[in-house]
């Protein structure tokens, strides 16, 4: 019923949406559907819902008011009106003076006023511009048969989507996403995917990105948006990532998926996630039996990330048998049809996090193909992309591509001299000068390398710079510096000194360190020690240069920021695990006589005086028995190994921090690495030499191989 007493009868499914009815009575009235208004007993129903979420039942009366036109932008509706009657005249056959610079002059008056305007006020004029039927009246003049309106149309609609993307703020993107979708909506029911459309569904891509990346992803609602309407356009671009997907698998020369249908599926895809997040909340990891407002929509995407993933399983089944047949040179015919691959797997795993199930599915392909994924890895990841997903499970890498990973967190390692931080050392100053030069600077500085040169010596380049980094970590990591000790059963682990003797009640073990300098963690001269122990470390790495030492485990689990456990303490501190492991394995009676005489204390001993540490609160007066000697275990660990060297890690974290391109990735670092990773990095790897591989590997800068100092360099080694 309209508001003025007249009647229509319009026929909808229960499931239909308000907006569907809305649109259907524009095509009855020729009212635009922006300016009608529903109401159902006496409230205004929303575009979203369906028919059968407003509770509406066969033969339900629903009043239909009109809104007003705005009277607040008068100069933007005459121009508006300026438009609609000038393309009105071209679709007509009526001679107009240069059309497309009439159109262009009418869309430059728009943005005029919108840029005189503030925010506020340009988005009520980017929503005049909707319903003021422009978009559709551009449409109809592209598809009009008159010769000169489909190129008058083309130019006209994507200057005015160029302006909003690029002349108008950011803040105004959420207004201008919707005009750009209503263009695509148009054109997609009127040609099949030409240029303009595709054109166009690019441009709203681009504006939802642009919304995401400005309101955060969990935040970004499209104003005007539905998630019905932006569905058609992401399956279009599945379909089209598909089709480019299966292209790739038999072709070698196949460009593979196109990076712009790739941007335009995860710029559709990240407000689909969002209001699917939003609409589920704590439901997620959704089952697809579930049925909330976008059922269809959430069993749809499960059923697109089925079939992304099965594809890519076929991907990487095709990238393994190219590897395994060209060998040892399978690198080289990496081509650039798999670049998107990762990207692609990416999204995936994104997706896999909302469905039950698909997780343990999605990683279970990835580790069945682990060989092409670090073959990946390691061609086409780079410093810019996000690849911290890929080391959520080090299972589904190997030590080659984790390391290719870790070390793009480190800035890349500039040619140009001038760029270079400049070092003249002393050698018989060389702790205390290289301290100034490291840890005396703006990090920044190093960011770019080094330039090592020793005093009163012609020698410089890559040589002088590894034999400098070599002594320094021999003179850092030197016991009787007192910063840093080695593990009794390897004495090339080390781990920071906490500076005190150990007792633990009447345990079994008694550990004491004798040092030559004052306690390190004492010493706030040390403590900066320990931070300019972290940047050179770190700086080694950067320059993949091996330096002859290596970390504890208790060391290296500080550093990734993870908890230590008995068996972590093994090598750094035998004795007390030892003692540790009896008292868990003691019989519960003998150790419930209270026999071995422990409370939750610690003492320590600190040049000379000896002090009891309680491990927790009142822990005096807490006797050990069998139900409490496993948190007495806990509490001891962490009290020895975290407690007494926090401050010593967390310079140590700081300095190695400040090399790294974000410090913020230190921990990330470390929990991205195994132990034995790190090992091979600071260390090398013990196996011989394959003269062959090294042969296969190396680059001839001003030579060539079949010169003879090249035969007697090789004749030499082998």
């Amino acid at each position: 019923m309209f508001s003025g007493g007249k009647t229509m009868v319009v026929t909808a499914n229960s499931e239909d949406t308000v907006k569907s009815l809305h649109e259907r009575i524009h095509v009855m009235t020729g009212i635009p559907v922006f300016e009608q208004r529903l109401i159902y007993h006496g409230k205004q129903l929303q575009w979203e819902q369906s028919l059968a979420d407003c509770h509406i039942e066969n033969d339900a009366g629903l009043q239909l008011v009109g809104r007003m036109r705005s009277t607040d932008h008068p100069q933007t509706w005459q121009v508006m009106d300026d438009l609609v009657s000038l393309i009105s005249s071209l679709c007509r056959g009526e001679t107009v003076h240069s059309p497309t610079q009439s159109i262009k002059g009418c869309l430059d008056k728009f943005f005029t006023i919108a840029h005189k305007d503030n925010s506020k006020v340009a988005s009520a004029d980017l929503q005049i511009f909707m319903v003021s039927s422009a978009p559709a009246a551009l449409v109809m003049l592209y598809i009009s048969p008159i010769d000169g309106n489909k190129q008058c149309a083309n130019s006209s609609i994507r200057d005015f989507l160029t302006s909003c993307r690029m002349d108008l703020p950011k803040e105004l993107h959420s207004y201008c996403a919707p005009i750009a979708l209503e263009f695509c909506k148009l054109l997609r029911k009127v040609v099949n995917e030409d240029s303009l459309y595709a054109w166009c569904r690019s441009t709203l891509s681009v504006l939802l990105e642009s919304v995401s990346s400005s309101m955060g992803l969990m935040r970004a609602k499209v104003k005007g948006f539905t998630v019905q309407e932006i569905f058609p356009f992401f399956n279009e671009l599945v379909s089209h990532l598909s089709e480019e997907l299966d292209s790739s698998l038999y072709s070698t020369t196949s460009e593979g998926p196109s990076s712009s249908h790739f941007r335009e599926f995860v710029a559709f895809l990240n407000p689909l996630r969002s209001a699917i997040i939003e609409q589920v909340e704590s439901r997620i990891p959704i089952s697809i039996d579930y049925h909330p407002l976008y059922r269809d929509e959430i069993r749809n995407l499960h059923i697109i990330f089925d079939k992304l993933l099965h594809k890519m399983k076929n991907c990487l089944i095709r990238v393994e048998e190219i590897l395994v047949a060209r060998g040892s040179n399978g690198d080289e015919f990496v081509h650039s049809g798999w670049s998107q691959y990762l990207s692609i797997l990416k999204e995936l795993n994104g997706i896999s996090k909302l469905y039950q199930g698909a997780e343990e599915k999605f990683w279970m392909v990835l580790r069945n193909m682990k060989a092409s994924l670090c073959a990946l890895i390691i061609r086409f990841s780079r410093r810019d992309d996000d690849n911290q997903w890929l080391l959520e499970h080090k299972d589904v890498t190997d030590f080659e591509s984790r390391r290719h990973l870790v070390m793009m967190m480190f800035p890349e390692v500039k040619d140009d001299y001038e760029e270079l931080h400049e070092m003249l050392i002393d050698r018989s100053q060389l702790l205390a000068e290289s301290f100034e030069y490291i840890a005396r600077v703006d990090p920044e500085s190093l960011h770019a390398g080094l330039f090592m040169e020793f005093k009163n010596e012609e020698a410089t380049g890559p040589g002088v710079l590894r034999e400098w980094f070599l002594l320094v970590c021999q003179a850092i990591f030197n016991p009787e510096n007192a910063l840093f000790l080695p593990c009794a059963y390897d004495r090339r682990r080390f781990f920071p000194n906490p500076g005190i003797s150990l007792y633990s009640g009447a345990s079994v073990c008694l550990l004491m360190y004798f040092l030559l300098y004052a306690a390190s963690r004492m010493d706030p001269l040390h403590l900066e020690y320990f931070s300019f122990a972290g940047r050179v470390i770190a700086l080694a790495l950067m320059h993949k240069v091996q330096v002859g030492i290596v970390f504890d485990r208790v060391f290296f689990l500080q550093l990734a920021g993870m908890d230590i456990s008995l068996e972590d303490i093994r090598e750094a501190d035998p004795c007390l695990y030892s003692s540790c492991k009896k008292i868990l394995e003691m019989d519960a009676e003998f150790i419930d006589s209270d026999a071995l005489g422990l409370t939750f204390v610690r003492e320590v001993e600190e040049l000379g005086s000896r002090t009891v540490v309680e491990l927790c609160a009142g822990g005096k007066s807490i006797v050990v028995n069998s139900r409490n000697r496993q948190e007495y275990v806990n509490l001891l660990i962490r009290d020895r190994f975290s407690t007494s060297t926090s401050e010593q890690v967390d310079y140590f974290s700081q300095g190695f921090g400040h090399i790294l391109s974000n410090s913020r990735l230190q921990k990330i670092f470390f929990q991205s690495l195994e132990l034995e990773d790190l090992d091979r990095m600071l260390y090398g790897s013990e196996s011989p030499i394959c003269v062959d591989d090294w042969k296969a590997h190396t680059e001839y800068n001003g030579y060539k191989e079949s010169d003879p100092q090249i035969t007697w360099f090789w004749e030499v080694w082998t």
